[in-house]
């Protein structure tokens, strides 16, 4: 079964940041994701993880400009700043952003600045993830894809960097979800889900298999986070009834 995580820039925004905390763990969430936790202090954003129950699950490092030529500076600041609030937090997952640039130095940028990154966050205990996206939605992106991002982390060639593998970025570039899952298993430390078309909730109306991936992921021993990256079509807790065979009761968050 999938240990689902909220995404708390995405899901729950019918309330405040600090207010999303409480309602995810009342409809049994366990652990919570955040793409950009720095509108609140890092003791904030501690406090609210450790008085709900809930795991820091994944912070992003922004900008996204890890792939992009003279901009280290800024990812280097970026990246002090995201160990900052995992260490607050005691998160174990930053997602390092690549950005979006056609230079031909951006992979040689993104391995050099990943290492130097990686040396920040080992003694943390963190590990740095890289995320392909999808070009409809993010034109212009340098990381695209899963063998891309397999060589990028072979380059870096540390310990803690590993691939973020959502699937419905995925889907729109590469499909072939469940073979390119097992492919990757070795390097995949975090799975992100969302409905295609769309971005909505991975229910029944579209068109990735959600249960029969989920299962997948069961056989092949995945027992890491699955963060639930999606836009809620409507109210978030009324778009959760797929959820509900994974451990996720909306009826006792109203």
């Amino acid at each position: 079964m999938p240990k689902l995580a909220a995404n708390f820039s995405m899901m729950f925004g019918e309330v405040d940041m600090l207010e999303r905390f409480e309602l995810a763990a009342r409809v049994g969430f366990q652990g919570a994701e955040i793409q950009d936790p720095y509108g609140q202090s890092c003791a904030e954003i501690a406090s609210a993880y450790r008085d709900n129950g809930l795991e820091a699950v994944l912070f992003n490092l922004l900008p996204a400009v890890g792939a992009v030529p003279g901009r280290e500076r800024d990812f280097e600041t970026g990246c002090t700043r995201a160990l900052d609030y995992a260490e607050a937090a005691g998160c174990a997952q930053i997602h390092c952003m690549a950005g979006s640039t056609d230079d031909p130095g951006a992979e040689a940028t993104f391995v050099a600045n990943l290492r130097r990154a990686s040396a920040e966050a080992r003694p943390l205990g963190v590990r740095l993830l890289l995320e392909p996206l999808n070009t409809q939605d993010n034109p212009g992106c340098f990381l695209t894809g899963s063998a891309q991002a397999r060589r990028i982390i072979d380059l870096v060639g540390e310990d803690n960097v590993f691939l973020q593998y959502d699937l419905y970025h995925m889907q729109i570039m590469e499909g072939c979800l469940a073979e390119t899952i097992k492919a990757n298993l070795d390097i995949i430390s975090h799975i992100q889900v969302a409905g295609v078309p769309g971005r909505h909730e991975p229910g029944a109306m579209q068109e990735i298999n959600y249960p029969f991936l989920f299962d997948v992921l069961d056989e092949s021993g995945y027992d890491r986070w699955v963060g639930c990256e999606y836009r809620p079509l409507g109210d978030t807790l009324a778009g959760l009834n797929w959820a509900r065979k994974y451990g996720i009761d909306a009826g006792t968050g109203r």
